[in-house]
């Protein structure tokens, strides 16, 4: 596996010749000032308008539904860009480098939350563009669905470089369409009735403040698969800072922007609401606008397709050896889209599907998040043997006790807190009237039990094994 893993493959501008190996140094390319519009397009979609009906749903006016999106937004930003500093330190993707937390076997307790998230977001992804054309133009709900499922497949199988050029584009084609827009809701001229009277709960308050949070704390498994193949001495503050700001500036644009649709023009569909309030603004501008939202968001069902297949190609490893070549990654891609197709044909409520995805992905995510930054920042600082995170007799082991005892309870001590309206609702969350602190509990819990387990194994006799790494990375031409 190690030999595979590591070796020097040539770059090519087709189909990514990488998967879950190292990125070598001579294969490094790429600015870090591109990380920021790339999240900021990876958010810059109506899933994210989306979440700005969640709000009015608990009933919440728009201006608390905007705080408490904007600050669960923030608060989630810091987790997910904290993780892009070890893409350019280690150049690998990201659960490769969990194996250090977890084990290389007991890394598949983590990915199965990681496999869910990647296909819980095509799957709502799929319900709001199909359920949104067949609104706006009448377009075959069948139809629209295999199409974007193809699109996304194929920009997932060309791969991390194809995805970049195709956010870029996105990107600055979007970004006026949006200023106008908002320009337009500002100033009165995209339609939308009187203001209804203030409402707030702490209850919904701080539930929307949750499915914020939550929101690019799920993307935090993603984040260094697209910064791997940046330079190893790129800056740590730099790529953080450059991430946070991408992907928070999106969506706290867009979240309060789908409040609005929700409180002033009633709807319940991101597409139509976009098409409804742009067209308002001057001409076909909304209708022009939910093509090109609907463009980022298959663009961005190739990401979760991309890390998806990387999630299940290291699943695979984690028990039986695999090769990770071209046609492995073709066909893992096809069967996710395979998946995602008949789950998203199956369901129609996107806002529903919407909440309760995100919750569950944030259960499952919070604790894996907070042991994985406390291992690398805290514990590890950053320093890892590479080529042992590619052999189950390396120091890492196949299963790391701390890693996935820390994480299981965490989960368990979700559990009695959870609360997942209309699907599960927890003893905790019902002496709370509705307020979720699960995650919050699963986060420090994780990191605290994980913290607590590591002092009975000091990384110090690693010292050893990163140095014999190195010196093969060196001897390959793969270090620096």
């Amino acid at each position: 596996m190690a030999e595979d893993t590591l070796s020097v493959t040539p770059r090519s501008s087709a189909i990514e010749t990488r998967s879950i190996d190292y990125v070598p140094e001579n294969e490094r390319h790429g600015r870090v000032g591109a990380q920021g519009p790339f999240w900021f397009l990876g958010n810059f979609q109506p899933f994210t308008v989306a979440i700005g009906f969640v709000g009015p749903l608990l009933g919440l006016s728009l201006g608390w539904t905007v705080a408490a999106s904007v600050l669960g937004i923030l608060f989630g930003t810091l987790f997910m860009a904290a993780h892009a500093s070890q893409g350019p330190k280690l150049g690998l993707p990201q659960m490769i480098q969990s194996r250090a937390q977890f084990g290389y076997s007991g890394v598949i307790l983590p990915l199965i939350a990681t496999g869910f998230t990647f296909l819980a977001f095509n799957v709502v992804d799929t319900i709001i563009i199909k359920e949104g054309l067949h609104g706006i133009f009448g377009w075959n709900a069948t139809a629209v669905a295999v199409l974007i499922t193809v699109a996304g497949a194929l920009l997932a199988i060309y791969g991390h470089d194809w995805l970049h050029r195709v956010f870029k584009l996105l990107f600055w084609t979007s970004l006026p369409f949006w200023l106008v827009l908002t320009v337009g809701v500002m100033t009165g001229h995209a339609g939308g009735s009187a203001p209804a009277a203030t409402t707030f709960t702490w209850a919904g308050f701080l539930a929307m403040f949750t499915v914020a949070a939550s929101y690019n704390i799920t993307y935090a498994p993603y984040v260094s698969d697209y910064s791997r193949y940046l330079p190893r001495q790129t800056r740590t503050g730099t790529i953080i800072a450059s991430v946070f700001w991408g992907a928070a500036g999106s969506p706290i644009w867009l979240i309060p922007l789908g409040a609005w649709m929700a409180t002033r023009l009633g709807v319940s569909d991101a597409l139509v609401g976009i098409r409804d309030s742009g067209n308002s603004v001057f001409g076909h501008l909304g209708s022009v606008l939910a093509i090109l939202a609907v463009l980022a968001l298959v663009a961005t069902m190739g990401l979760n397709a991309y890390s998806g297949m990387l999630t299940m190609v290291t699943a695979v490893d984690a028990f039986r050896p695999v090769v990770p070549t071209r046609q492995l990654r073709v066909i893992v891609i096809v069967v996710l889209a395979v998946v995602w197709l008949v789950a998203g044909m199956a369901l129609t409520n996107a806002t529903t599907a919407l909440n309760n995805a995100l919750l569950a992905m944030l259960y499952l995510l919070a604790p894996w998040t907070a042991i994985n930054l406390v291992d690398f920042f805290f514990l590890r600082h950053g320093h890892y043997a590479i080529t042992d995170l590619f052999t189950p007799n390396g120091i890492y082991g196949r299963w790391s006790s701390r890693g996935v005892v820390a994480y299981l309870v965490a989960i368990a001590v979700e559990v009695p807190f959870a609360y997942i309206p209309g699907f599960y609702e927890s003893k905790g969350a019902t002496w709370l009237q509705g307020v979720d602190i699960s995650w919050i509990l699963g986060m420090i819990v994780g990191a605290a039990v994980y913290l607590g387990m590591s002092r009975r194994h000091p990384v110090a006799h690693e010292q050893d094994a990163i140095a014999r790494s190195e010196a093969v990375l060196a001897q390959t031409g793969l270090a620096r």
